[in-house]
Protein backbone atom coordinates (compact mmCIF):
# COMPACT_ATOMS: atom_id res chain seq x y z
CA UNK A 1 0.00 0.00 0.00
CA UNK A 2 1.84 3.27 -1.39
CA UNK A 3 2.40 5.71 1.66
CA UNK A 4 0.75 9.18 1.90
CA UNK A 5 2.93 12.28 0.67
CA UNK A 6 4.40 13.91 3.22
CA UNK A 7 4.02 17.44 3.69
CA UNK A 8 6.73 20.10 3.08
CA UNK A 9 6.29 23.57 5.32
CA UNK A 10 5.78 26.71 2.81
CA UNK A 11 6.47 28.84 5.72
CA UNK A 12 10.19 30.43 5.93
CA UNK A 13 12.02 30.71 8.86
CA UNK A 14 12.21 34.41 9.34
CA UNK A 15 15.78 33.90 11.57
CA UNK A 16 17.89 34.91 8.44
CA UNK A 17 19.30 38.31 9.37
CA UNK A 18 18.45 40.88 6.34
CA UNK A 19 20.55 43.71 7.45
CA UNK A 20 24.37 43.68 5.80
CA UNK A 21 26.71 45.17 8.31
CA UNK A 22 28.03 48.40 6.74
CA UNK A 23 31.85 48.41 8.96
CA UNK A 24 33.99 47.80 6.88
CA UNK A 25 36.96 45.76 7.78
CA UNK A 26 39.57 47.84 9.89
CA UNK A 27 42.61 46.74 7.18
CA UNK A 28 40.01 47.68 3.82
CA UNK A 29 38.30 50.90 5.70
CA UNK A 30 38.72 54.15 3.71
CA UNK A 31 41.56 56.36 4.83
CA UNK A 32 40.41 59.78 6.20
CA UNK A 33 43.44 61.30 5.48
CA UNK A 34 43.65 64.06 2.89
CA UNK A 35 45.99 63.40 0.10
CA UNK A 36 48.92 65.82 0.06
CA UNK A 37 49.26 68.19 -2.46
CA UNK A 38 52.22 67.61 -4.75
CA UNK A 39 55.25 69.80 -4.06
CA UNK A 40 55.65 70.40 -7.78
CA UNK A 41 52.18 72.03 -7.97
CA UNK A 42 52.23 73.90 -4.72
CA UNK A 43 55.74 75.18 -5.79
CA UNK A 44 54.50 76.20 -9.33
CA UNK A 45 51.47 78.63 -8.19
CA UNK A 46 54.26 80.16 -5.52
CA UNK A 47 57.40 80.48 -7.49
CA UNK A 48 56.14 82.46 -11.04
CA UNK A 49 57.78 84.66 -12.14
CA UNK A 50 58.45 86.98 -15.13
CA UNK A 51 60.95 85.12 -16.52
CA UNK A 52 58.87 81.69 -17.11
CA UNK A 53 57.22 83.69 -19.59
CA UNK A 54 59.97 84.13 -21.45
CA UNK A 55 61.64 80.80 -22.29
CA UNK A 56 64.70 81.80 -22.92
CA UNK A 57 65.32 84.21 -20.47
CA UNK A 58 65.03 81.79 -18.48
CA UNK A 59 67.27 79.13 -19.64
CA UNK A 60 69.86 82.04 -19.80
CA UNK A 61 69.15 82.23 -16.06
CA UNK A 62 70.56 78.50 -15.55
CA UNK A 63 73.80 78.99 -17.31
CA UNK A 64 76.57 79.40 -14.90
CA UNK A 65 79.48 81.20 -14.81
CA UNK A 66 82.53 79.26 -13.68
CA UNK A 67 85.60 81.40 -13.54
CA UNK A 68 89.58 79.99 -14.40
CA UNK A 69 88.22 76.72 -16.15
CA UNK A 70 89.25 74.71 -18.07
CA UNK A 71 92.32 77.10 -17.94
CA UNK A 72 93.36 80.08 -15.91
CA UNK A 73 91.67 83.37 -17.05
CA UNK A 74 88.96 81.88 -18.81
CA UNK A 75 85.15 82.47 -17.93
CA UNK A 76 82.98 78.79 -18.99
CA UNK A 77 79.30 79.34 -19.50
CA UNK A 78 78.14 76.05 -18.08
CA UNK A 79 74.91 74.50 -19.86
CA UNK A 80 74.56 71.80 -17.21
CA UNK A 81 71.67 72.95 -15.34
CA UNK A 82 69.53 73.51 -18.56
CA UNK A 83 69.76 70.18 -19.35
CA UNK A 84 68.64 69.32 -15.78
CA UNK A 85 66.12 71.84 -16.50
CA UNK A 86 63.01 69.80 -18.37
CA UNK A 87 61.70 72.89 -19.42
CA UNK A 88 64.86 75.47 -20.03
CA UNK A 89 65.85 72.29 -22.40
CA UNK A 90 62.94 72.03 -24.57
CA UNK A 91 63.05 76.09 -24.47
CA UNK A 92 66.04 76.12 -26.81
CA UNK A 93 65.04 73.17 -29.03
CA UNK A 94 61.50 74.74 -29.87
CA UNK A 95 63.40 77.80 -30.34
CA UNK A 96 65.68 75.99 -33.03
CA UNK A 97 62.86 74.05 -34.58
CA UNK A 98 61.22 77.46 -35.26
CA UNK A 99 63.62 79.00 -36.79
CA UNK A 100 64.37 76.02 -39.13
CA UNK A 101 61.42 74.13 -39.97
CA UNK A 102 60.43 74.31 -43.35
CA UNK A 103 63.96 74.85 -44.27
CA UNK A 104 63.91 71.51 -46.17
CA UNK A 105 66.64 70.23 -44.64
CA UNK A 106 68.55 66.78 -44.62
CA UNK A 107 71.24 66.68 -41.80
CA UNK A 108 72.34 68.13 -38.35
CA UNK A 109 75.92 68.29 -38.32
CA UNK A 110 76.81 68.21 -34.25
CA UNK A 111 80.28 68.70 -33.07
CA UNK A 112 82.06 66.97 -30.55
CA UNK A 113 80.41 66.74 -27.67
CA UNK A 114 77.84 68.96 -26.18
CA UNK A 115 76.91 70.07 -29.63
CA UNK A 116 75.76 65.96 -29.68
CA UNK A 117 73.26 66.78 -27.03
CA UNK A 118 71.26 69.59 -29.42
CA UNK A 119 72.19 68.04 -32.71
CA UNK A 120 70.55 64.91 -32.11
CA UNK A 121 67.55 66.76 -30.11
CA UNK A 122 66.96 68.66 -33.25
CA UNK A 123 67.29 66.19 -35.18
CA UNK A 124 64.73 64.43 -34.17
CA UNK A 125 62.28 66.83 -33.85
CA UNK A 126 63.03 67.92 -37.50
CA UNK A 127 62.90 64.50 -38.85
CA UNK A 128 65.93 64.88 -40.17
CA UNK A 129 69.72 63.23 -40.28
CA UNK A 130 71.81 63.62 -37.16
CA UNK A 131 76.01 63.50 -37.96
CA UNK A 132 78.89 63.81 -35.88
CA UNK A 133 81.87 65.61 -36.21
CA UNK A 134 84.16 63.91 -34.13
CA UNK A 135 88.23 64.01 -33.10
CA UNK A 136 90.49 61.75 -34.68
CA UNK A 137 90.50 58.00 -34.31
CA UNK A 138 86.88 57.99 -32.67
CA UNK A 139 84.59 57.23 -35.86
CA UNK A 140 85.30 53.27 -37.21
CA UNK A 141 84.64 53.49 -40.82
CA UNK A 142 86.64 56.17 -43.64
CA UNK A 143 86.50 59.59 -42.62
CA UNK A 144 87.44 62.48 -44.26
CA UNK A 145 89.94 64.95 -41.89
CA UNK A 146 90.35 68.53 -41.45
CA UNK A 147 93.15 70.69 -39.19
CA UNK A 148 92.48 74.29 -38.15
CA UNK A 149 94.49 76.33 -36.13
CA UNK A 150 93.82 77.25 -32.06
CA UNK A 151 95.36 79.68 -30.27
CA UNK A 152 97.99 77.18 -28.35
CA UNK A 153 98.16 75.05 -31.33
CA UNK A 154 96.41 73.03 -34.43
CA UNK A 155 93.56 70.51 -33.66
CA UNK A 156 92.05 68.09 -36.22
CA UNK A 157 88.44 66.99 -36.78
CA UNK A 158 86.80 64.15 -38.70
CA UNK A 159 83.58 63.00 -40.33
CA UNK A 160 82.36 59.69 -41.45
CA UNK A 161 82.74 59.90 -45.89
CA UNK A 162 79.23 58.35 -46.26
CA UNK A 163 77.63 60.95 -43.66
CA UNK A 164 76.04 63.25 -45.96
CA UNK A 165 74.83 62.79 -50.01
CA UNK A 166 75.92 65.58 -52.33
CA UNK A 167 73.58 68.66 -52.13
CA UNK A 168 72.55 68.11 -48.73
CA UNK A 169 71.48 70.95 -47.21
CA UNK A 170 72.63 71.24 -43.48
CA UNK A 171 72.64 72.68 -39.83
CA UNK A 172 75.88 72.62 -37.91
CA UNK A 173 75.49 73.03 -34.27
CA UNK A 174 77.25 73.43 -31.58
CA UNK A 175 76.39 74.61 -27.45
CA UNK A 176 78.47 77.95 -27.82
CA UNK A 177 80.16 80.03 -30.11
CA UNK A 178 83.15 81.87 -29.59
CA UNK A 179 86.05 82.65 -31.76
CA UNK A 180 84.69 80.22 -34.34
CA UNK A 181 87.15 77.75 -35.60
CA UNK A 182 85.66 75.21 -34.58
CA UNK A 183 82.43 75.30 -36.40
CA UNK A 184 84.16 76.72 -39.41
CA UNK A 185 86.42 73.64 -40.03
CA UNK A 186 83.05 71.67 -39.62
CA UNK A 187 81.77 73.79 -42.44
CA UNK A 188 85.02 72.39 -44.72
CA UNK A 189 83.87 68.92 -43.89
CA UNK A 190 80.46 69.48 -45.08
CA UNK A 191 81.98 71.32 -48.45
CA UNK A 192 84.63 68.17 -49.03
CA UNK A 193 81.45 65.98 -49.68
CA UNK A 194 79.84 68.92 -51.57
CA UNK A 195 77.00 69.07 -49.09
CA UNK A 196 75.79 73.12 -48.34
CA UNK A 197 76.00 74.50 -44.90
CA UNK A 198 72.21 76.44 -44.47
CA UNK A 199 73.15 78.09 -40.83
CA UNK A 200 75.44 77.34 -38.22
CA UNK A 201 73.63 77.43 -34.59
CA UNK A 202 74.83 77.78 -31.47
CA UNK A 203 73.03 77.70 -27.88
CA UNK A 204 75.48 80.65 -26.49
CA UNK A 205 77.21 83.28 -28.30
CA UNK A 206 80.14 85.55 -26.56
CA UNK A 207 79.18 88.50 -28.44
CA UNK A 208 82.66 90.10 -27.54
CA UNK A 209 84.73 87.40 -29.68
CA UNK A 210 83.14 88.15 -32.90
CA UNK A 211 83.15 85.11 -33.80
CA UNK A 212 80.64 84.93 -36.56
CA UNK A 213 82.86 87.04 -38.71
CA UNK A 214 84.68 83.98 -39.88
CA UNK A 215 81.64 82.23 -41.98
CA UNK A 216 81.48 84.86 -44.91
CA UNK A 217 77.89 85.35 -44.59
CA UNK A 218 76.42 82.19 -44.00
CA UNK A 219 73.42 82.66 -41.73
CA UNK A 220 74.32 82.59 -38.01
CA UNK A 221 71.36 81.65 -35.27
CA UNK A 222 72.80 82.13 -31.60
CA UNK A 223 69.85 82.13 -28.98
CA UNK A 224 71.42 83.50 -26.58
CA UNK A 225 73.83 86.07 -25.74
CA UNK A 226 76.92 86.86 -23.52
Amino acid sequence: MAQPARKVPTKVPNKIPTKVPTKAHPKTAPSKLKTPRSKATTSLSVHVTAKDFEPLGYAKSLIRAIPDFPIPGILFRDITPVLANARAFHAVIDAFVSRFIGEGLDAIVAIESRGFIFGAALAARLNVSFVPVRRPGKLPAATDRVEYSLEYGVAKLEMHKDALPRGARVIVIDDLLATGGTAQATGKLVAKRGAEVVAYAFVIELDALNGRRVFNGVPVVSLIHF
